[in-house]
This record gives structure tokens, sequence and C-alpha cells, in this order.
């Protein structure tokens, strides 16, 4: 390798597998040019940060892996978003991964930014043994209420699933009623699983999608930026053009006493 430029030995580099960089890195440790060296450190940090990020994975595994060892092979994770905005639906996901999957940067879709939420979501239906999605539109969650609608959600996401899993992680605290398949709740489960995590950002961009294309409807609620949410615009928006159909009535009843 002391034979090519340095130029050839970058384009190498960006070229490899994490796998292969040390060996590669090892070779060309001994040439002395100073371009090279620089390409040297370079690449030692970026596989140290790959070998931390490994590590964490492994631990937001945790989980998953005590079922692993019990002989389970299908462990889905479930996660929900949007119980709390004033608009549009609620989202449940449930996603049941490989179980040597190692996505880099899967985390709670909250800590994400969108950009990554969405290459992650790309990443995560490539890589997902099945995937599944239920959405309860705003209406159902008046007549039943938020807690009742996320329930249906969940069940929803399940039975969409191409295959069945045989335990399911749930974020949260609370058991999903009437289901016939074992489940373990994990109070901040999106931090401490990687198929919860995995579901969090599905439902999360699912449901991001879901507004923008309500706000292609309603633009005077700018629900492409507040996603439903209650912000002081979005209550604004409440006050002066009233309540479009994607509005929760039993959300908004105080702001429209108020008016």
């Amino acid at each position: 390798m002391s034979n090519m430029s340095i130029k050839s030995m970058e384009n190498l580099l960006k070229e490899v597998s994490y796998e292969e960089l040390p060996n590669i890195l090892e070779k060309i440790r001994i040439d002395s040019r100073k371009g090279v060296q620089n390409l040297v450190k370079k690449y030692e940090k970026k596989y140290k940060t790959y070998c931390k990020e490994l590590d964490r994975l492994k631990k937001l595994k945790y989980y998953e892996n005590q079922y692993y060892n019990k002989g389970f092979n299908l462990v889905g994770g479930i996660d929900e978003v949007g119980r709390g905005p004033l608009a549009g639906p609620v989202v449940a996901a449930v996603v049941i991964l490989p179980q040597d999957c190692n996505i880099i940067g899967i985390k709670d879709s909250k800590k994400l930014s969108i950009a990554k939420r969405e290459i992650l979501f790309d990443i995560i239906q490539e890589e997902a043994l099945s995937i599944g999605i239920g959405i309860v539109d705003p209406q159902t969650i008046d007549e039943i209420n938020i807690l009742q609608a996320t329930y249906k959600a969940m069940k929803m996401a399940l039975n969409k699933l191409d295959k069945k899993p045989q335990v399911v992680l749930v974020d949260g605290n609370n058991e999903i009623p009437n289901i016939s398949i074992p489940q373990q709740t994990i109070v901040g489960g999106d931090n401490k699983s990687i198929s919860i995590a995995a579901a969090s950002i599905i439902a999360k961009v699912t449901r991001d999608r879901l507004m923008d294309s309500y706000h292609e409807l309603y633009p005077e609620y700018d629900f492409i930026k507040n996603k439903g949410y209650g912000t002081k615009s979005h209550i604004d928006a409440i006050k002066k053009n009233g309540l479009c159909p994607i509005h929760r009535r039993s959300f908004t009843k105080n702001i429209i006493l108020n008016l």
C-alpha cells in the first residue's frame, strides 16, 4: 500500500467496512507520510466511536437478550406517539428485529433529528423481520378517550404483523389489555430497548408524515411545524379559525369555551 497515493488511501478507507478497518489501518500505519498519518488518526477515532456505539447497542439489547437466552426468537417492541396533541391521530408501531441486528444510531425518536429519523426509518424497514402500524383517528379518540385509543392503536399494530411475536416489550408501565401475547412493560423503554426504540421511530415518522399531509389540507394551522401539538401559534390559529376536522374536540373544548 505504500505505493498508493494519499487520495487513493482515503477513498479505500471510506469504502471498507468497520470489520475490515483495523486491518487496513495496521497496514498503512507504517507509512510515514504526514497525510497518511493524519488519515490513520482520523479513522482510528472513527473506529473507536463505532466500538463505543456497539457497546451502547449491546446495552440497548439487554431486555431482548433476556428472552433470546430463554429460547425466544421473535421479540417485539411497541411504542406510540401522539397522545398529547390537540389534533391528528395517535399512532402505534410494533417492530420485531433480528437477534443480531445492530442499527447504528438507533435510539428514542425524541432524541433524533428529523433527518436522522428518516434515515433510520428506512433502515428499520429493511432490517426488521416484521413491522405493524396502528392508527386511530381523532373522532375515535374523542369517543373512547386517549388511553383506550392508544390501546386500540397498539392492538391494530400487533394484528398487522406478518410474524407473531412470542413476547412484546411495551413502553411505559401499563400492559395492553386483552391480548394473548405475553408482555413486559418497561418504563422509559424507548431508551432501554432496541425494539421499542425502533418502534418509536416508525411511529413518529409515520405520524409526522400524516401531519405533513394534513398541512396541505389545513395550512392555516401550520401542522407541518407543530404536528398538532398545542403550541401558542397553533392555539392562536384555533382561536382565529375554529376547529378543523382533525382536531380532537375533547382536547380543545377549553380553548373553544374561552373564546
